[in-house]
């Protein structure tokens, strides 16, 4: 009886636990410019990876955080 509280008690700790430290928690700050957003926004519209609508709104979305 006692070995199977025990083993309960040593899931739950590890259950718990893992939530408790570890992990990546930097943050990166970003060194683009408005100009190279803009630029690699524009060389993914004219490769065709984004439509016009997606390149309006994410221009329209770095001209507004560069304001």
């Amino acid at each position: 009886m006692n070995t199977i509280k025990i083993v309960i008690l040593l899931f739950l700790i590890t259950i718990f636990s893992i939530g408790c430290g570890g992990g990546d928690t930097t943050v990166k700050a970003s060194n683009t410019t408005m100009g190279q957003e803009l630029s690699d926004l524009d060389k993914a519209f004219k490769n065709g990876i984004i439509t016009k609508r997606e390149y309006e709104n994410a221009k329209d979305d770095i001209l507004q955080r560069y304001k």
